[in-house]
């Protein structure tokens, strides 16, 4: 009896989980107010490098992500003047939870509940209202020339994103940073995993170009600017990014 009543329990709150995320999940995507998206810093490798960068941070620095969406949701009708509204909160003293390796679907599981959990423990954020929760892991771009995955979860609106403290590089940051950030609100990779190579058409910012080679943009979810075959070239800042017809249909901007 006590067996099942524990499994009841646990059904119900699960169930209620996800039922605030998909309440959540709407509320962000219906685009008829801005989405109030909340940067949370983090020092990621303890290095006096990120700690200089985080003394000089200000949301200004992310201020082109808000431009970005602005234009873009602009191009493709988005009734919103200002689709994304960012926010800087005081910075998180612990790391999240380590990712699980890939291809252990029940690890992958644990883990999104535990990040939700952390996430809970470590909101430093005291705004009115807030949507997407994106945890910003600095570092020292000497000690790690070759940043970790980044995460974006739909189910929790949250992101833990690998990021370089160098103020050179908050312009490659930033495409980082809205990639995940689109992967909160349902947008797909459109790249291949093995290669990291953009998949024709969607990866493609321009798909009928002729010629299609080079490409004079990176789609956001592909992240590279297809430049001949085989080869596709890093987006170093979002001027040279669109957001593509499936990506702006799956985050709600095309029904």
């Amino acid at each position: 009896m006590w067996k099942a009543l524990r499994v009841t329990v646990l059904l119900l709150v699960l169930a209620t989980v996800a039922q605030g995320a998909w309440l959540a999940k709407r509320d962000a995507t219906d685009w008829d107010d801005p989405l109030t998206v909340v940067l949370y810093p983090i020092n990621a490798d303890g290095s006096e490098a990120a700690e200089r960068y985080l003394r000089a941070l200000d949301v200004a620095r992310d201020a082109p992500i808000a431009e970005f969406m602005a234009d873009q949701a602009e191009a493709w009708g988005v009734r919103v003047r200002e689709p994304v509204e960012l926010r800087l909160a005081p910075r998180v003293g612990s790391a999240p939870p380590a990712t699980p390796a890939p291809g252990n679907p029940l690890a992958a599981v644990a883990w999104s509940l535990q990040l939700r959990w952390w996430a809970w423990r470590n909101d430093t954020y005291t705004g009115a209202r807030r949507n997407v929760r994106l945890f910003l892991l600095y570092h020292d771009d000497e000690r790690t020339p070759r940043l970790p995955h980044s995460t974006g979860l739909e189910k929790g609106l949250i992101g833990v994103v690998n990021v370089f403290a160098n103020p050179r590089m908050s312009a490659q940051n930033n495409v980082v940073i809205t990639h995940e950030m689109l992967h909160t609100l349902g947008a797909t990779d459109k790249y291949d995993l093995a290669t990291n190579q953009p998949l024709h058409p969607h990866g493609y910012a321009e798909p009928d170009r002729v010629p299609l080679l080079p490409q004079r943009f990176a789609e956001i979810m592909a992240g590279r600017v297809p430049v001949a075959p085989g080869r596709a070239e890093q987006a170093e800042s979002l001027n040279g990014v669109l957001i593509g017809p499936l990506t702006a249909r799956e985050i709600g901007w095309v029904r």
